[in-house]
């Protein structure tokens, strides 16, 4: 799933190829990620671009609409979905189908992009509102974990609202905006500490800690992936990763130094994370309800 690094970098991208821009086509190919009606997406050809932003993991176009004013194609990619952009969007319009596109957006210079969704579980979200703050997802994001808002003081309070796992709290969106299972394993190993470890167990030391791993986790992402075509920003995110990923693999440390251990894995119904034992648990590994089920 892109998170706020890659999410980031695709905003950039859109940014610096489309605002002043007209919007020329529209269509929509997936119906079923289309959870608006009105205004249509009928109402942004002819409408200029006016910005490009990110709210967490969501994009938003903004456009100036001749008979509508002020509008905004948001969207979030889920788990598969995806951007391809087009320096020469093809003629062919975009047709419903077995083709992973759900929506083809075209410009005045013939450029444009596709947003795609692989797979069969449908989960990618566009939305056409006046105000981003309509898509009640937006409107309920958390902190922004690079803003001036996120300090250490605003974690601790966050970490003491209420007991829950860590890992869980930085991927909750509600709480901070952005961070997904992949770069929340990233910054629990450099913070050092245990993905179930009790929020509210973090005293001012661990605190300052992790919300320091969290800012130089993600600054360090999103300068990898800014300036990155859209079509390389999946591998950079991979290659980048020092355990998310890499189960079995020799742990590289959480300073850079390789510590010795492996990169082990606990996994879920539908996802996994992975961590090392000797940087972040004191070198006892975490019990995997999948290989207890298979040790019974």
């Amino acid at each position: 799933m892109p998170e706020l690094p890659e999410v980031e970098a695709l905003a950039q991208h859109l940014r610096e190829r489309t605002v002043g821009r007209a919007v020329t086509r529209v269509e929509v190919a997936a119906i079923s990620a289309l959870k608006t009606f009105r205004p249509a997406p009928t109402e942004l050809r002819g409408a200029t671009v006016t910005g490009v932003a990110r709210h967490g993991k969501w994009l938003d176009l903004a456009v100036d609409s001749p008979t509508a004013g002020t509008l905004h194609l948001v969207w979030h990619l889920a788990r598969a979905g995806w951007l391809r952009w087009y320096d020469a969007l093809p003629e062919r319009p975009a047709r419903p189908g077995r083709s992973p596109i759900a929506l083809r957006v075209g410009f005045d210079d013939g450029t444009g992009f596709d947003l795609t969704e692989a797979g069969t579980r449908k989960r990618l979200a566009v939305h056409v509102v006046p105000d981003p703050a309509d898509v009640p997802q937006i409107a309920s994001l958390g902190v922004e974990p690079l803003s001036e808002e996120f300090t250490p003081e605003r974690l601790g309070e966050l970490l003491a609202a209420r007991n829950q796992q860590v890992k869980g709290l930085l991927r909750d969106q509600g709480t901070i905006a952005g961070i997904g299972n992949a770069y929340s394993d990233e910054i629990l190993l450099v913070a050092r500490t245990s993905p179930f470890a009790p929020t509210r167990s973090y005293d001012a030391a661990r605190t300052a800690a992790l919300h320091e791993a969290i800012r130089a986790v993600l600054t360090e992402a999103v300068a990898t992936a800014s300036g990155r075509p859209a079509a390389e920003l999946k591998d950079a995110k991979r290659r980048g990763m020092r355990v998310h990923g890499r189960t079995g693999e020799p742990c590289p440390g959480w300073d850079g130094t390789p510590c010795g251990d492996t990169v082990h894995e606990v996994s879920f119904a539908d996802s996994s994370l992975q961590y090392c034992p000797t940087c972040q648990t004191g070198g006892r590994p975490l019990a995997d309800r999948r290989m207890s089920r298979l040790l019974r």
